[in-house]
């Protein structure tokens, strides 16, 4: 069953996260199989409490164990390493029936 990794991000510092981050990371999720769906700025808030949380990125999986391989990767630990303190994320990984 597909899943879908949905991504809402608070961008502190856009140049310097797209520049080291936003560079390496797609290249990791094509690497694991994955695929981008969106990555976009300017998401508007409807309800709830994320507001600033303007940057979305949606990928797609094979399954949900496909992403978690990605997420739980050393590659992906060090990548992740370039977004600190440029950004704050929240992550949710689901699978479709």
């Amino acid at each position: 069953m597909p899943a879908y990794m949905i991504i809402l991000c608070k961008i502190h510092e856009r140049e310097k996260f797209i520049s080291g981050y936003g560079q390496a990371v797609p290249k990791l999720v094509q690497k694991f199989g994955g695929e981008y769906l969106i990555v976009a700025p300017g998401a508007e808030l409807l309800e709830g409490q994320l507001g600033g949380y303007a940057s979305v990125a949606i990928s797609k999986w094979r399954n949900k164990n496909a992403a978690k391989k990605f997420w739980d990767s050393p590659e992906y630990a060090e990548a992740k390493k370039l977004r600190e303190g440029l950004a704050d994320a929240e992550v949710v990984l689901v699978e479709t029936p």
